[in-house]
């Protein structure tokens, strides 16, 4: 009697199929990270480059780290289009490609709507939004000339729902949402896709006040179908599944990682 690991060893020996399957291999894939350098970007940056991409992580500071290794760190202020150009050229150069681009980076500036500074909704929205338009548009060029491509927006349950006390992050996100499927509209047409990946509440050195404040974290945990906050882990699969093959017929989607809070339709302080 033949087992399942027997079947898949045969598979893999004689019809060239990995493990993993190639439908979500992400080898080879050039993979450009905004907000690299730290949290939810160089989770992703680290798994990616682990399953063979070669990723470009665009930071304005990197932190020294053993743990960075074989990743490509390019420091860069993404509020900036001169150095936007520049970074996109030397990728182009060595690679003749990009595959992958994934708006990661994000700032936020809480306060009250009522005393919220211009400067702090300027600068959230340079970073959060105009940022990652400046981006994808100087990505978009090599896009069409290679007739491919996958654009990962990651956006947050915030795109979803008026939380309090946070304007323009809360505008930023629900706007970068938008600007995925206005894009996916208008690129489709040269095969690119364009995606967004919107986190709940993932613990990481953004959210660490709230997971601290045991009022926010009970609330936030209660308002999950699983109970519990989310994990950078979480997010790593579903960012593979968009980079590769595996979601070619997917475009123009919202894919919540939230542990079930938007089906909820609840929201917490």
């Amino acid at each position: 009697m033949i087992n399942l690991l027997q079947v898949l060893l045969y598979l893999n020996i004689n019809c060239g199929l990995t493990m993993d399957g190639d439908l979500f291999s992400v080898k080879g894939k050039v993979v450009i990270i905004t907000g690299g350098g730290q949290g939810i970007g160089e989770f992703l940056a680290l798994g990616l480059s682990k399953r063979g991409a070669i990723v470009y992580c665009i930071d304005k500071k990197f932190k020294k780290s053993k743990n960075r290794d074989g990743l490509h760190d390019m420091p860069c202020d993404i509020t900036k289009m001169d150095k936007i150009k520049r970074v996109c050229l030397e990728i182009i150069r060595s690679n003749k490609k990009i595959d992958v681009l994934i708006n990661n980076a994000g700032i936020t500036m809480p306060n009250n709507s009522d005393s919220y500074s211009l400067e702090s909704w300027s600068k959230t929205l340079d970073i959060n939004l105009t940022g990652a338009f400046s981006f994808t548009q100087q990505v978009l060029k090599q896009m069409k000339k290679n007739r491919s491509g996958s654009i990962i927006n990651i956006t947050s349950l915030n795109a979803e729902f008026g939380f309090p006390n946070n304007p323009a992050y809360i505008a930023s996100k629900g706007g970068l949402k938008m600007l995925g499927k206005s894009l996916a509209r208008d690129w489709g047409k040269y095969g690119i896709r364009v995606n967004n990946l919107g986190p709940g509440y993932i613990l990481t050195k953004m959210t660490e006040k709230s997971y601290r404040n045991k009022k926010k974290y009970a609330a936030r945990k209660a308002n999950t179908m699983l109970g519990r906050w989310g994990e950078t882990s979480d997010l790593l699969g579903p960012c593979i599944f968009l980079a590769s093959d595996a979601s070619s017929y997917v475009t123009g989607q919202d894919i919540y990682v939230d542990g079930g809070w938007s089906a909820n339709g609840l929201q917490a302080e």
